[in-house]
């Protein structure tokens, strides 16, 4: 039985602490705030909740395999998951409306041919096509394997090249396969939004960013009641189950190394904590100052310890709190594309009723992933403009809303962006730090790990880092 320390209590630190205890290992995990969850939040205030990280779902496989392996009970009897349809409701810039169903190839063709004119979903799903190549050819190392030592295979991007004549064109970036492929500035603005969503700019993330509409319309959009907070209280609670032990207000800041590798961490009240192995799932300020993980960012500058994707974005989400009732016909997501200088949006409309006083009030919340800028004045009263769109007599509703930008971001998690998935291409830079650090006995789990952020991948993280601990060198991933 080894003693392993879990730096932060994130969604893929957690998934790595429940299947390390169940293989009979110590395990202790230390957060430097008061709860469990990273950027899994809930704000709560006069009977309304809202979710300020994720509010929906993707690939619930992944949670679900952690409860079978960690547990008697599934996933299923700890949340309740719902599949949104539609998935989305997408208002463009001219007004144009578009709702899209979940999961359902032909469903969203059809859908877009009747509101952008005939021959849109044909685009669309022909584009889906060449993304479900990129998908293949990336599928298991980026997501199922622990990152290789050697990533020049992921380094040329996957997305198939359009043929021109005798020759193939290349596109470099996501916005490039957008204006060759898509033509309709309506489906420009629809992939363009799948990007912003993991915030990634389409501008300069790599064609590969193609997987990201593919997967979410492939595998669905779900909706875990009470809000994506309680699954992290349900990990949290198997964790507990599994005897796996928390220390919260314990702020690690720095790993201890002796004899070349990993052996404890140090607090921050000076105390040691030996261990046999270290899971780092929570920037480490030490770690990058001293090269560990990334280029050795400048420490003066905490927001970019662990950012591996170019361009920094953020996210920006106001919680409003409504007087009147969920009108009929109101659907739970709808993404409200730009404007002259307007931000493109996401509101959500649970319709939950564990997130609400009564039933004579609703609980919204609006969210825009945009580059982090010097100032956020302004900013969202362009977003509550932009949300009009979506819900119907807004302004007049409102009781009050709460304004959560990155700066808030940066106080709960130690890092002010939100990490997007392991993408290939572009020489590899927006490839995340691998589980396996280069200091043995420490290894690297959650959203700024391979295969990177998101929920589903912050819990692939953690499994991928859990076998690597249990089976050694020779695990080579999920099978």
């Amino acid at each position: 039985m080894a003693r392993i320390v879990v730096i932060g209590a994130g969604l893929g630190a957690m998934a790595a602490a429940a299947r390390l205890a169940v293989a009979g290992h110590r395990v202790t995990v230390y957060e430097s705030g008061a709860t469990y969850g990273g950027g899994v939040r809930r704000l709560t205030r006069d009977g309304f909740g809202f979710d300020t990280g994720p509010g929906l779902l993707h690939l619930p496989a992944v949670y679900r395999d952690l409860f079978v392996k960690t547990g008697k009970q599934p996933l299923e009897e700890c949340v309740t998951l719902t599949q949104v349809d539609p998935a989305s409701r997408h208002v463009f810039a001219d007004g144009t409306r578009a709702d899209l169903p979940n999961a359902s190839r032909a469903g969203t063709a059809a859908a877009l041919d009747a509101a952008l004119g005939a021959g849109a979903g044909a685009r669309w799903g022909d584009f889906l096509v060449r993304a479900r190549e990129a998908w293949d050819r990336t599928r298991r190392p980026l997501l199922e394997e622990p990152q290789a030592a050697d990533v020049t295979p992921l380094n040329r991007d996957p997305y198939p090249a359009l043929k021109a004549g005798l020759l193939r064109r290349p596109t470099t970036t996501l916005a490039q396969v957008a204006d060759r492929e898509l033509r309709d500035p309506r489906l420009v603005a629809l992939l363009g939004s799948y990007a912003w969503g993991y915030g990634f700019d389409p501008a300069d993330a790599p064609a590969s960013a193609a997987v990201l509409p593919y997967l979410e319309q492939t595998f669905g959009t779900w909706y875990v009641d009470g809000g994506i907070r309680a699954l992290a209280d349900a990990v949290y609670e198997r964790c507990v189950q599994r005897r796996v032990e928390f220390v919260f207000d314990a702020e690690v800041t720095d790993v201890v190394e002796e004899g070349g590798r990993a052996t404890g961490v140090r607090l921050a009240d000076g105390r040691t904590v030996p261990a046999d192995h270290v899971v780092a799932g929570a920037p480490v300020p030490a770690l990058y100052r001293e090269g560990i993980v990334g280029p050795g960012l400048p420490a003066s500058r905490p927001e970019t310890w662990p950012r591996h994707q170019p361009v920094r974005t953020g996210r920006v989400t106001l919680c409003l709190a409504l007087r009147g009732a969920r009108e009929s016909g109101a659907v739970h997501r709808t993404v409200v594309h730009a404007a002259a200088d307007l931000p493109t949006v996401t509101v959500l409309r649970p319709g939950d009723p564990a997130l609400r006083p009564d039933d004579a009030h609703e609980s919204v919340t609006v969210t825009a992933t945009t580059e982090i800028l010097p100032s956020w004045t302004g900013f969202a009263a362009r977003m509550l403009t932009q949300a009009e769109a979506a819900v119907p007599d807004l302004r007049d509703r409102l009781l009050w809303q709460e304004v959560r930008t990155p700066d808030d971001t940066l106080l709960e998690t130690g890092a002010a962006e939100v990490p997007g998935p392991a993408l290939a291409g572009d020489k590899g830079r927006w490839l995340p730090a691998a589980n396996v650090s280069p200091l043995p006995g420490l290894y690297f789990a959650g959203g700024w790990s391979h295969p990177g952020g998101g929920l589903a991948h912050a819990g692939m993280s953690g499994a991928l880092v859990a076998g690597l601990i249990v089976e050694g060198a020779d695990f080579r991933g999920s099978q």
